[in-house]
């Protein structure tokens, strides 16, 4: 698991809070939600929260599944009516299936070998309901690994709680598993003295085309209902709109 999502869950919650606008998330991912008339989902990468509480109180039967207990104790703290649990992608088991899950975030990118992708999506599929709707985020790797050839060193400054934060982001083609990426960052806190380190973080994260996508869908029995083009913070996304056969 990456540092960023346990030992500096305090530190990314922060700094996300800031990047993304989750209210815009909750209304986009709702609205699709909606036309298929799902009510029950399950947020796989639910993180620390940021989503749950509009789905909560906007009459969504709601249920979060994150990796971290770190992340997942955050949660707790913000959203306090909601329900999560601790589990991965890859292997958890809900009591009982689900009308919708969805992964935001781009979750799908930590799944770096086709293996990760395969297991995964056939777990999401046992723990659907007949016709329930899979819906999920992936970096278009045709655009962003041109992209990271060109500007390897990106840096994001945000505050919160009156508390100034530096991330210094250093981005590498990978190319082991797929379209690949390996991220290496390191987090500060600017002050007046200068810049204090918080910590460090590197991953392996992966890029997928279009056509990687359709496939592994195919392969779990899943029907691609729409692909929507979606500009996100700091990658060239599609969303995927799926239903389980």
């Amino acid at each position: 698991m990456s540092k960023l999502y346990a030992d500096l869950a305090e530190v990314y919650a922060a700094m996300y809070t800031t990047f993304i606008n989750y209210k815009a998330e909750y209304d986009f991912y709702s609205k699709i939600l909606k036309k298929y008339h799902k009510n029950t989902l399950l947020e796989i990468g639910s993180g620390t929260g940021n989503l749950a509480a509009y789905f909560k109180e906007n009459g969504f039967n709601y249920c979060g599944l994150d990796l971290s207990e770190q992340m997942i104790a955050i949660a707790k703290r913000k959203a306090l009516n909601c329900d999560f649990i601790q589990g991965d992608m890859r292997t958890f088991k809900l009591d009982k299936q689900v009308q919708s899950i969805i992964m935001a975030g781009r979750t799908i990118s930590y799944l770096v070998s086709n293996e990760e992708v395969n297991t995964s999506f056939l777990n999401i599929h046992h723990n659907l309901d007949k016709g329930g709707i899979f819906c999920f985020d992936f970096i278009d790797a045709n655009k962003f690994i041109p992209a990271i050839l060109k500007e390897k060193t990106i840096v994001h400054q945000a505050t919160h709680n009156n508390i100034n934060y530096v991330r210094k982001a250093v981005w590498e083609p990978n190319l082991k598993y797929g379209m690949d990426v390996k991220w290496e960052a390191k987090y500060y806190k600017n002050t007046p003295k200068g810049l204090i380190p918080l910590g460090e973080d590197s991953s392996v994260v992966r890029t997928f085309s279009k056509d990687e996508i359709t496939l592994f869908l195919s392969i779990n029995h899943f029907e691609i209902k729409d692909i929507i083009e979606r500009a996100s913070y700091a990658f060239p996304t599609f969303v995927v709109v799926a239903e389980k056969k």
